[in-house]
């Protein structure tokens, strides 16, 4: 299939305000990631002192930490796509720092595979090449197929998933590291390891990796993530004891699956993408504090500007929406006024 048809930013905006867009802060991205580590630190830290104070307080504390510290988690796994992009720093290696290391590693994600499948996503959306198709594909579905999913998500079904076979590859570069094993030069890059995680049942993490440097790849990423889950426990340990941690870990495994899931289903299900029309490539959705805090983190609810235009910071993608809004583009647009709305429409149909 050909590829998707591209906006021109400069016939919508013009050069000025095109430039003002674009401009990559060097202080933004590093203010963000703090600030995803802080409300991490809250959060886990916050809970742990109201089960130390009361077993009441901790019960109605558990849930909200949870709720927060899923939403951050996913937090750090759109500034890794952000990273991506090249939008997190000015300066390359910076960036690539950042995303990698500081925001990438604590979920799990390479940000160089990720980068070179996220692209093809990019410029296939929604077509057969599109590595990202299946998060769309069995959409509408039934709103007990929903549920079925959010509680394999909530009870840790997924993450063991998910998880075990990506260490099962991981052991499998080991092995190859090892070994000195070498993978065929002329084979197409394995940028498997790079997919996000929770991408159903057909592809991404739970999906074998193609060859020996897509091994290689997952070991390195997954060495990368122990070293940020030992990091965690020193300082949970230091300051606390083990309860921040593990609450760190429950919520990798439950809430972080729900959010990660909830926010794929939104940016594509279910909407009329065409390689025509590049308004029409993904869903904008509007998000209030709750939405903010959990399943649209950092602006990615602004998901039809960052396909328009992926070279926009995230912290610029509201005042990109507004100024199409200005130029009365948001008509041509998939947009959707909250997140439930958006489950109403991907669950309204029969099941395909």
């Amino acid at each position: 299939m050909p590829a998707v048809k591209a906006a021109n930013p400069r016939q919508i905006f013009g050069a000025e305000k095109w430039m003002r867009i674009t401009a990559v802060s060097p202080w933004r991205g590093v203010w963000l990631i703090a600030h995803a580590w802080a409300v991490v630190a809250l959060a886990a830290f916050g809970a742990a002192a109201a089960w130390q104070w009361s077993w009441i307080a901790g019960l109605i504390a558990t849930p909200v930490a949870l709720a927060v510290l899923g939403g951050r988690q996913l937090g750090l796994a759109i500034l890794m796509h952000e990273g991506a992009h090249g939008l997190l720093h000015p300066d390359r290696k910076m960036n690539n720092f950042l995303g990698q290391w500081l925001t990438g590693a604590a979920t799990g994600s390479d940000l160089h595979a990720y980068r070179a499948y996220h692209l093809t996503h990019h410029k296939f959306t929604q077509q057969p090449e599109d590595p990202d198709l299946s998060l769309s594909a069995p959409f509408p579905t039934s709103p007990a197929s929903l549920r079925r999913k959010a509680i394999r998500d909530l009870t840790g079904q997924t993450f063991f998933k998910q998880r075990s076979h990506q260490f099962a590859a991981a052991w499998r570069g080991v092995k190859a590291i090892w070994r000195n094993e070498s993978g065929d030069a002329a084979a197409k890059r394995d940028t498997s390891a790079g997919r996000m995680l929770n991408l159903q049942s057909r592809s991404g993490i739970d999906a074998p990796v193609a060859n020996i440097d897509g091994a290689k790849t997952t070991a390195r990423t997954v060495g990368r993530f122990l070293a940020i889950q030992l990091i965690l426990l020193g300082v949970s340990l230091l300051f606390w004891g083990w309860l921040p941690f593990v609450l760190w870990l429950v919520a990798l495994a439950t809430t972080f699956q729900l959010f990660l899931r909830i926010r794929n289903i939104a940016e594509h299900a279910c909407t009329t993408t065409g390689s025509e029309d590049p308004f029409s490539h993904a869903r904008t959705t509007y998000a209030g504090l709750i939405e903010r805090t959990t399943v649209a983190p950092y602006w990615v609810n602004f998901h039809s500007e960052h396909h328009l235009f992926m070279g926009v910071p995230c912290y610029s993608l509201p005042l990109a929406h507004a100024l199409l809004g200005e130029g009365n583009y948001h008509h041509r647009m998939t947009i959707e006024l909250d997140y439930r709305s958006v489950l109403r429409k991907v669950t309204a149909s029969q099941p395909v």
